[in-house]
């Protein structure tokens, strides 16, 4: 079976460069999937399809590389991301973040194909342990529109009045529902930091103290790939804590 690559890099050159790369490359099979010149179009693509490695560019206008790989990398079922960029410091950083490889341009046809057969195996094996399982998506009505919404794609759920906040790492949509609701149907991959918000495990990236004007002093969670605080009560600090130590 064909890899399927989404290319993201600012600079169109670059895009047409690696899709005559991969042209050029052997086994394995590869299916150009798509390509993005920034990260919300590289999400709206992300949303649409499903891929098996992101060929990512690290230095882009607006959210850059590493944030947007912080943010596919907390999706359940994301795929594989390859770094691809002029600039070699980042590379511990690339690997911190769990990326099968890190490229630097001007890329070798040679070492494209090794970065290949490591993604293909490590595919193969997600999907033997997978078994190919469709992802659930949350169905979002919007005057007359229906959209569904990946829930690998969901950072949080937050409790608004009569409505909850559903946030991604490009999009804020409202969905009719209720809270408890949603901490019963999906709370495998989220846990509730506080009354009114529930947040996606593997997205917490740190906790800390905040003054709220209705609460006064407290906590406060941040999420890969968003700049919001999320309030933390105190009935869940420690299991918070407990989570972010995982």
């Amino acid at each position: 079976m064909k890899l399927k690559v989404l290319v993201v890099d600012d600079e169109a050159l670059a895009r047409t460069r690696m899709r005559t790369l991969l042209a050029d490359c052997g086994m394995p099979g590869v299916e150009w999937g798509g390509e993005a010149a920034n990260a919300v179009e590289a999400m709206e693509w992300l949303r649409r399809d499903c891929f098996d490695l992101v060929l990512l560019d690290i230095h882009m206008p607006g959210v850059d590389g590493m944030a947007l790989a912080r943010a596919i990398e907390a999706q359940p079922q994301a795929p594989i991301i390859v770094f691809v960029t002029a600039h070699a410091e980042h590379a511990v950083q690339a690997f911190e973040l769990e990326a099968a490889d890190y490229l630097t341009k001007p890329v070798r046809r040679e070492r494209l194909q090794m970065a290949l057969q490591k993604v293909d195996r490590a595919v193969q094996s997600a999907r033997e342990t997978q078994g190919g399982k469709a992802s659930e998506v949350v169905l979002i009505q919007d005057r007359g529109r229906t959209e569904r919404v990946p829930l690998s794609e969901v950072l949080y759920f937050k409790a608004e009045l009569k409505y909850i906040t559903v946030r991604t790492l490009t999009h804020s949509y409202i969905l009719d529902g209720a809270l408890n609701d949603l901490e019963v149907r999906y709370g495998d991959a989220f846990m509730r930091v506080h009354r009114n918000a529930l947040v996606l495990r593997s997205a917490l990236r740190a906790l800390e103290k905040h003054h709220d004007p209705e609460e006064g002093e407290g906590w406060a969670v941040r999420l890969n790939g968003v700049d919001d605080l999320l309030a933390v009560s105190r009935r869940q600090l420690a299991a918070v804590r407990e989570a972010l130590a995982v």
